[in-house]
């Protein structure tokens, strides 16, 4: 794999959060709502309707891998490799991280996984399909950056005078 193939698998998986950031915004509070919902409003049980969505990252990046394997076009399986990559990063912050599926990681104390947590909680006080924020998943608005970072000095002043 030479840089170029690396550079387009980073950058793949950059545009990505942007894709699902509008896919999340337009199509799952959109007009896939139906499939979406019990995502916010929890039902019994383990999967939800709205698993089927991992299929619209996984096909496309099941065809590249083909078709780049198939017809010898590296440049194809750069592109599939940054979005089973982002697909990965999903699972693993989104599906065990924020919601627990998977008891494998608990809690964290970094600021931006905090932040995360936060700006997700923040997408899931909306239970209809309007008026949500926070639509993406590694990117996230500032604010609520800013506000653990203020949690955090407020915990460390009140350390320091105990």
């Amino acid at each position: 794999m030479t840089w170029i193939h690396i550079l387009i698998v980073v950058s793949v998986f950059m545009v990505m959060e942007f894709v699902a950031w509008a896919l999340h915004k337009y199509v799952m509070h959109g007009f896939l709502w139906h499939l979406h919902e019990d995502h916010h409003v929890k039902e019994p049980g383990f999967f939800e309707k709205n698993d089927a969505f991992f299929l619209v990252f996984a096909i496309p990046s099941f065809l590249f891998f083909l078709f780049g394997t198939l017809f010898s076009l590296p440049i194809l399986i750069s592109v599939a490799a940054g979005v089973t990559l982002y697909g990965l990063a999903y699972f693993l912050v989104h599906e065990v991280f924020i919601h627990q599926r998977f008891k494998w990681f608990k809690k964290s104390n970094n600021i931006y996984f905090r932040s995360v947590l936060l700006a997700h909680k923040m997408h899931h006080k909306h239970l209809g399909k309007h008026k949500g924020e926070s639509f993406g998943m590694l990117i996230i608005h500032p604010k609520y950056y800013r506000q653990q970072l203020d949690l955090e000095r407020k915990k460390r002043a009140k350390k320091k005078k105990s």
